[in-house]
């Protein structure tokens, strides 16, 4: 095999959750035995994964998979249970609605997906201490991640399950101020129309779309972070 179809090779198993976030690869020498390849080819392609931010190689303990890719190696992407235990509260999660169809035209637009490309639809909630910390409208191009349309989000939100299924090399984030429209007032327990803060994300691995998600929080929410 070519370094290139080696490549390929495992980019495909990163993103079918063969090699989740974090995974100990098999070593050169393995490799070289698995794909029939000197150990020049299979070192050239783990070489460019690990300068594209894919995989992070340490001389004493082997390669690994990346969470997020070197270049932005201080972003983590946020977890709302985390979120909202830290803050001393009880966290509870429900999913509301899911459903496969086919992108809508906005969302092709916006993460340029195919007209023929279809997503994984999901509405979910979050609470804290029993009230509503938090509204999440995602979703999951099955491009990407087939193995979403299968996956249980019963007990999991789908955020936590995407950082322990594929890593991301790039993301978008935006924040912003939005009125309550009927729908999310009901579903946040606030009066139409009231200002919520929203947050919007999207994420991309080796160049193809993963997910977009809309975040809306509850009424007087101040994010946190620390750098």
């Amino acid at each position: 095999m070519s370094y290139k179809d080696i490549k390929a090779d495992v980019l495909r198993r990163i993103t079918s959750g063969d090699w989740p976030p974090g995974h100990l690869m098999p070593s050169e020498l393995e490799l070289c035995d698995e794909y029939g390849s000197a150990r020049a080819t299979v070192n050239r392609a783990l070489r460019e994964l690990a300068e594209e931010g894919v995989l992070e190689r340490k001389r004493k303990s082997g390669t690994r998979v990346r969470s997020a890719p070197k270049r932005q190696a201080r972003f983590d992407i946020p977890l709302t249970r985390l979120e909202v235990e830290g803050r001393g509260a009880v966290y509870r999660y429900a999913l509301v609605a899911r459903e496969a169809c086919d992108a809508p035209d906005w969302l092709r637009a916006r993460m340029a997906l195919g007209p023929a490309d279809r997503v994984l639809h999901l509405t979910c909630m979050h609470f804290a201490d029993g009230q509503p910390f938090q509204h999440e409208d995602r979703w999951i191009n099955l491009a990407a991640l087939p193995q979403a349309e299968e996956a249980d989000f019963g007990a999991v939100g789908p955020n936590e399950w995407l950082v322990a299924t594929i890593p991301f090399s790039d993301v978008e984030i935006g924040f912003g101020a939005v009125s309550a429209e009927p729908d999310l007032a009901a579903f946040m327990g606030c009066v139409n129309g009231e200002a919520l803060f929203q947050m919007e994300r999207a994420t991309w691995f080796n160049s193809q779309p993963v997910t977009y998600v809309r975040m809306s929080y509850q009424p007087g929410y101040r994010m946190r972070t620390r750098y």
